[in-house]
């Protein structure tokens, strides 16, 4: 890259706003950067020209990233745009910036400059024995929900004595014991000299926050602050930022309100929202010539995000033409969907289209094992980003161990895989010895077992734990022989303890893996008995070799922010999924608004084709269940979609298919009043309304609820 020795030569390769904002150096500046208009070029540009124009030096300008793949990106190309010594230069993520200034004031909250940074293993230990000195089980699941209640606490930037009751994140935990073992956890982290990684940001704040001589420091350091993907940012990372700026003022902040979509990981919207008031006379400048999609996808990604109300407004446009409607395809089952996406995805490359290309955006993980079956059917390359391969995944693997051990006993691997999960108490002494009699006597793990529950020599809560385990196995075997197989997984898997750790489990993890479970099961039913689908994945994972370069990307939405691909598919646009069954029971408008943000990220992924794609029926909750395209194609723009005929689209969504605008799916029921209902998390209820697909029921243990009829099981 040529160095840039002309002042002017750095405006030559921006466009009209995008030098404005370049040029805007003094005061707080908000640049709203929607998908594809170049924002890193502009961050970059704007701190060259700082640098260049002699405003401030290198270790006067904070440049605040949220990767650390783009600081050092954003590095490289500003030292060949300025020629000059960077060393001093204030850029790096949140988390290693705080880190920088703890170390040199780390006495002031306890610790000292060579603090430990814990990861979240870490984390769990020591919750764990804290738990453990407080008489409490101390399950793992029970010290991640403690983790996860205490990273979201120092998220919005509270230490334990500023933690909010009317906030309190857990109904099922006591709000002051929980606040008790924050305070006590971080006493523990003081005593070791560590600290985790909410505390980077926590324990500056707190500096800046008492220490009025160090905060004032900072401030007249940094003239100049930059931020980038400031959607993304937290209640922690807002305060931090505002005590930083408040001095000189020269905060400039670039993000895209329409592609904050980290919600529950603790991001705020709101932060870029009300910029304009937290910074009066703050410039706003919008960024909107997009360099990557076409036309027709960039107006159906504006035409959806215009129905959010929460949102400061932009509309992109290219001068790059229009290209190809956005196209809209219903077919019949969720197997008939990833079958027509492989075959459309094998003709594009019989046409010379690469498969790196092409990118299929899922909303949730479970969306990809029907897709992987699809493409190994066709010997499509594809290579799953952000996860891993279906039957990779450490539930399925444990489903699979327990399927394998009914199917045969001496299968020792998924023995031992599957013998403490879930925790049964049985110690890892005791797991040794019996593998030591297995190879002295060439016997099978489980015939061991069973031996030594002849004796006396295994005593209290192991051995009962160990003959309730192998008389499990042996009923399971049993009725396998005269029972539906897909009935004995769900059997297996909840009489296993095993869908319940999954569901205690307060990791973000643990709904896509429960999720995960209920497509196995979907899976299995496809097969004529359990041997024929054991030795089917066998199969599979045998040919998962490494993906090659020219792959098929497979990746859920979330993981496609930053990035782009010629064509991409985003199929499953159907109520219950996308926005999600969750969003639909338990969220409200601003739940909502995060899903249609997300959609509008999937499109503007798209540079020159896109296929949005939803399915008539839906193998969930262990039988097929009709679905209704998503509220969001409804609200997709006409001029700019195509709606696809012909194929498998069943007649209950032909309005689609004849007209693309918005229309009412209106049908009958599947459930009438007073009939007996099962749901997977409310329980067994009865049908007081029904309106379309939703039904309204009383739950004998948890009330009146509102719940999507697909996931209702009538008995």
């Amino acid at each position: 890259m040529e160095v840039l020795t002309n002042r002017n030569s750095f405006f030559d390769h921006l466009n009209d706003k995008q030098q404005e904002a370049v040029r805007t150096i003094d005061g707080p500046l908000l640049v709203l950067a929607g998908a594809g208009t170049g924002k890193t070029r502009v961050l970059t540009s704007r701190m060259a020209h700082i640098l260049q124009e002699q405003k401030a030096w290198p270790s006067e300008v904070l440049s605040v990233t949220f990767t650390n793949k783009a600081a050092a990106e954003m590095k490289e190309r500003l030292a060949h745009m300025t020629g000059q010594d960077l060393r001093g230069l204030w850029l790096g993520t949140f988390h290693s910036i705080g880190a920088r200034i703890l170390r040199r004031h780390a006495p002031l909250v306890g610790l000292n400059d060579a603090f430990t940074i814990i990861d979240p293993d870490d984390q769990l230990r020591v919750l764990k024995q804290i738990l453990e000195s407080r008489g409490m089980d101390h399950k793992k699941q029970d010290a991640k929900t403690y983790a996860y209640m205490i990273n979201a606490w120092k998220d919005r930037g509270w230490r334990p004595a500023q933690v909010s009751k009317t906030a309190f994140l857990d109904a099922a935990l006591d709000f002051d014991h929980s606040v008790q073992i924050y305070t006590e956890y971080q006493e523990r982290l003081q005593v070791v000299n560590a600290a985790d990684f909410g505390d980077l940001l926590l324990h500056t704040l707190t500096i800046f926050q008492t220490h009025p001589d160090v905060l004032s420091h900072y401030q007249t350091q940094f003239k100049y602050i930059l931020v980038d993907e400031y959607q993304d940012t937290n209640i922690a990372q807002y305060l931090w930022l505002r005590l930083l700026a408040q001095k000189h003022e020269n905060l400039c902040v670039v993000g895209d309100d329409d592609q904050s979509i980290y919600g529950w990981r603790g991001a705020e919207v709101g932060n870029i929202l009300r910029f304009e008031k937290d910074f009066p006379g703050a410039k706003t400048i919008r960024l909107e010539q997009n360099y990557r999609s076409t036309g027709h996808i960039l107006g159906a990604a504006s035409g959806l995000i215009n129905h959010n109300k929460g949102r400061l407004g932009k509309t992109l446009w290219t001068d790059g033409g229009e290209g190809d409607r956005v196209m809209v395809k219903g077919l019949r089952d969720g197997r008939d969907e990833a079958r027509w996406i492989a075959e459309t995805i094998e003709e594009y490359y019989r046409q010379g289209t690469s498969y790196k290309d092409i990118a299929i955006l899922v909303r949730a993980g479970f969306q990809t094992r029907e897709f992987e079956e699809s493409f190994m059917s066709l010997a499509i390359p594809y290579r799953i980003i952000g996860g891993l391969r279906f039957y990779e995944r450490q539930e399925i693997r444990d489903a699979l161990a327990y399927l394998r051990l009914v199917m045969q006993p001496n299968d020792d691997l998924a023995l031992e895989r599957i013998l403490n999960v879930p925790k049964r108490g049985i110690g890892k002494a005791t797991v040794q010895k019996f593998h030591m009699i297995a190879r002295q006597n060439r016997q099978p793990l489980f015939q061991v077992i069973k031996s030594f529950l002849q004796t006396d020599e295994l005593k209290g809560k192991t051995r009962l734990a160990l003959l309730t385990f192998v008389q499990n196995i042996e009923r399971w075997q049993g009725l396998l022989k005269t029972h539906p197989h897909d009935e004995i997984t769900m059997m297996i898997l909840d009489e296993s303890g095993y869908t319940d750790m999954w569901k205690q489990d307060k990791s973000i993890e643990s709904t896509g893996r429960l999720e995960n479970l209920k497509e196995l099961v979907a899976a299995i039913r496809e097969f004529q008995d359990l041997p024929t689908f054991l030795e089917h994945v066998s199969l599979v994972m045998d040919a998962a070799t490494a993906a090659s370069d020219d792959s098929v990307t497979v990746m859920t939405m979330h993981s496609a922010k930053g990035l782009e691909y010629n064509i991409v598919f985003l199929p499953g646009w159907e109520e219950g999924i996308f926005p999600s069954q969750k969003t639909l029971l338990n969220g409200g408008s601003d739940e909502v608004e995060e899903e249609r943000r997300l959609g509008y990220v999937g499109l503007t992924r798209a540079k020159k084709e896109a296929y949005i794609t939803f399915a008539g029926n839906r193998h969930m909750y262990g039988e097929w269940q009709p679905s209704i395209p998503s509220r969001f194609i409804t609200e997709l723009p006409p001029s700019h979609i195509l709606v696809l005929k012909g194929g498998t689209v069943k007649s209950a969504y032909a309005p689609i298919a004849m007209q693309p605008s918005p229309v009412s799916f209106s049908r009958q029921s599947l459930f009438q009043r007073g009939d007996r209902v099962f749901h997977l998390k409310f329980g067994y209820g009865r049908v007081q309304e029904t309106e379309q697909d939703k039904v309204t029921v009383n739950f004998d243990h948890t009330g009146v609820k509102k719940v999507m009829e697909g996931f209702l099981k009538r008995v």
